[in-house]
Order: C-alpha cells, then sequence, then structure tokens
C-alpha cells in the first residue's frame, strides 16, 4: 500500500478514538448510581420520605456527635445548606447508629441546625448507602435521584457550591 492510499487511516483511527473515548465518558455518566429510596425519621419524629425529596437536589451527610471532622465541617455544612435552599436545596444529616440520641439532639438544638437532621438508630440508612462507616461522608444526589458525588471527609467546598449551583439549575 503506498503513502497516500494510507493517508486516510490515521484520521480515521483518530476519530474511532474519539468516539470511544466520548462512549466511556457517556456510559461513566449514564451509569450513575441510583440514591437508596428510604425514609428517614428525624429528631422531631417526623418522617422525610423519598417522596418528599423527588425532583430535589438533596445532601445526605452521615455524621456523628464524637467525630471531631464532623463537628469542625457542621458550620461549613450550615453555610452551604443556607446559602442553596433558596434554590431548591434539600438537607438530610444522618447521625449514625452509635451515637447516642440524646447527643444528637443536643447538638442539633444547640447549634440551631437549620436542616433535617435524622438518626440511623439500626444502621439500614449506612447500610443501604453502601455500608457507610466513616464519617462524615455526604453523598450530593442530583434531581434525578442519582449520586452525583460522594465525599469522604470534609467536602472541597468552593468545588461542592459549584457542583451544588449547577446541579440547581439544571
Amino acid at each position: 500500500m503506498s503513502d497516500t492510499s494510507r493517508a486516510w487511516i490515521k484520521p480515521v483511527i483518530a476519530a474511532v478514538a474519539v468516539a470511544v473515548i466520548g462512549l466511556g465518558a457517556y456510559a461513566t455518566v449514564s451509569k450513575r448510581e441510583v440514591a437508596p429510596e428510604l425514609t428517614f425519621v428525624s429528631i422531631k419524629g417526623e418522617q422525610i420520605t423519598p417522596e418528599s425529596l423527588k425532583g430535589k437536589v438533596v445532601m445526605v451527610n452521615f455524621w456523628a456527635t464524637s467525630c471531631t471532622t464532623c463537628v469542625a465541617e457542621m458550620p461549613k455544612m450550615v453555610d452551604t445548606y443556607n446559602k442553596f435552599k433558596g434554590q431548591g436545596l434539600e438537607f438530610v444529616a444522618v447521625a449514625m447508629n452509635y451515637d447516642p440520641p440524646n447527643y444528637v439532639l443536643n447538638y442539633a438544638e444547640t447549634r440551631q441546625l437549620p436542616f433535617k437532621v435524622a438518626l440511623d438508630t439500626d444502621g439500614s440508612a449506612a447500610k443501604a448507602y453502601g455500608n457507610v462507616a466513616m464519617t462524615p461522608t455526604t453523598f450530593v444526589i442530583g434531581k434525578d435521584g442519582k449520586i452525583l458525588k460522594r465525599y469522604l471527609g470534609e467536602p472541597d467546598f468552593p468545588a461542592l457550591h459549584q457542583l451544588l449551583a449547577a446541579s440547581l439549575k439544571g
């Protein structure tokens, strides 16, 4: 084969490579995990149902009063919630099953947490979210009910705010 008859090969290979990369990126985005359909029970006894969260951007934050990183990040979580709640952000702070309910209630009341605080008394919520054991672990769930991002430890708050802003617009 002459060089001129092979000239078409490189552009075709490049186009195929771009298509494969694009398909891989699409598959990654389209295969996002769907958030578990759970009903949380708040410290006030209210049911936080999947139906009440449908079509909203939701942050689910697993935390504990004994977790120093959780306690340190909580004021930033409050600021994040306050910044985006007017745009439709919902936030559920889920206390781990080993956290004494009276500690959680005291913490939420004395810090005047503005979002919903739930108890995971039997550990079923942590299990449903992939056996969450490390705190803090935060999930950002899109309006479509799929997990957009999972943070282990304290989130990068500027990046989190960008994600929330984009998700709440979409």
